[in-house]
């Protein structure tokens, strides 16, 4: 059955609150990749080294990872709704703060805040989106993969689109959309019911003790290091416009978009998870071995095919992450993204790193590596990462939100 068809179960049929919701994840969203083709405009304006300006990722991530811990607790105290702005509020104001910046180390410490603010709100969206969507679970998340994708994609033109005029008005365009964003959750979206149970910090960390959430993070965090060399070092390996790296991220975005969305469902159909997302790492990993060491047309070429891999990462790990272990889906999850969006923080600090140590074609290679030590993860635990998942289904389609981030 197609989930875009207009009958009862279409994801497109939803609550005005669901596509409020909707709506502000994909500016969420956006704002992960909105400065990959202003990095180098970044670094001329500030007068900064291209690691110093991939420490905008790091702040970002390093803020958002430690963030995992503390999100399922306020928001089983204050509520879905409440986290939800508060997230949004905190996101308008290191926005636009960062688009004052007078130098890459306040733009990177405003990165930071802004990471707490996305942490905040994306990891509170889907349960959200669960608890007030219709046509079940899997329409709700199909949808919050769609608002993922559109996002992922999008960031990166609207960067390039005014960062062409400056550096600073993409920082600004954000805080404004993720303004409109808080307006329609205020208006639309009701408060939403706490939690039975109030969620702990330490809960997640201790639901890492189950063997294969914690295959399933390790796995992650091993392709997480591979996902965002491509998308944190690679503007500065392609050196190109602004307008013309906007648009080879946009093409990824969308094959992102494209393969999460409809053709990684397909393929986990046909062939079964696990050797998808093994099949799929190792592709992952040669294609991003040729972007490193080929021309710079087989470079924009390698960057675009990336986003089919990623995308169809992404749906699986998520899967992986939310139905492998007895944990509550909230805390299997927070535990899941604390391991992983380390790598997402490493990634864009040692990439130019190992540039200056070596050559600018050695981060690749190690980005290849990385994701084939995923694969082995895969391989190597299967067990874990199966044995349970089917048993649990059914208990996982009772349980009442999601807090994921998971991609």
């Amino acid at each position: 059955m197609d989930p875009f068809d207009a009958g009862a179960g279409s994801i497109l049929r939803q609550p005005k609150a669901v596509w409020a919701t909707a709506g502000a994840s994909v500016v969420a969203f956006m704002g992960i990749g909105l400065v990959d083709p202003i990095l180098p405009s970044i670094a001329q304006g500030l007068d900064a080294t291209a690691g110093q300006v991939s420490l905008l990722f790091t702040s970002y991530f390093l803020i958002t990872a430690f963030a995992m811990l503390v999100t399922g607790f306020v928001s089983s105290r204050i509520g879905g709704r409440r986290t939800l702005l508060v997230g949004l509020a905190l996101v308008v104001v290191f926005a636009a703060l960062a688009g004052t910046s007078g130098s890459v180390g306040e733009l990177v410490g405003f990165r930071a805040g802004w990471g707490l603010g996305n942490a905040l709100f994306v990891s509170t969206a889907l349960a959200v989106i669960v608890g007030a969507a219709a046509g079940g679970s899997a329409a709700a998340i199909l949808l919050y993969e769609s608002a993922l994708g559109l996002g992922m994609a999008c960031g990166p033109l609207l960067g390039a689109l005014l960062g062409d005029a400056s550096w600073r008005y993409p920082f600004f365009g954000t805080a404004f959309l993720m303004a409109i964003g808080f307006l329609c959750i205020t208006v639309f979206l009701k408060d939403q019911p706490k939690p039975a149970r109030k969620i702990s910090v330490l809960d997640p960390i201790k639901a890492l003790g189950h063997g294969g959430l914690a295959s399933a993070a390790a796995s992650a965090f091993f392709y997480n290091y591979t996902f965002f060399t491509v998308l944190a070092f690679t503007p500065f390996v392609l050196n190109m416009t602004p307008y013309k790296s906007g648009a080879v991220f946009f093409a990824w975005g969308v094959l992102l978009a494209v393969f999460s969305v409809l053709v990684a469902p397909r393929l986990q159909e046909r062939f079964g998870s696990l050797k998808v997302l093994g099949g799929s790492l190792v592709l992952l990993a040669v294609d991003v071995f040729v972007l490193g060491y080929g021309d710079h047309t087989t470079a924009i070429v390698c960057t675009i095919l990336s986003g089919a891999f990623i995308g169809v990462n992404n749906t699986v790990y998520t899967e992986l992450a939310l139905g492998v272990s007895d944990a509550p889906r909230p805390v299997a999850s927070a535990g899941y993204n604390f391991v992983r969006w380390f790598a997402a923080a490493a990634a864009p600090y040692f990439a130019p790193k190992i540039e200056e140590w070596t050559d600018i074609h050695v981060p690749f290679a190690v980005a290849a590596v990385t994701a084939l030590l995923g694969a082995v993860v895969v391989v190597v635990r299967r067990k874990a990462l199966t044995g349970e998942a089917e048993e649990l289904e059914a208990r996982h389609a009772t349980q009442d939100g999601v807090s994921v981030f998971a991609d």
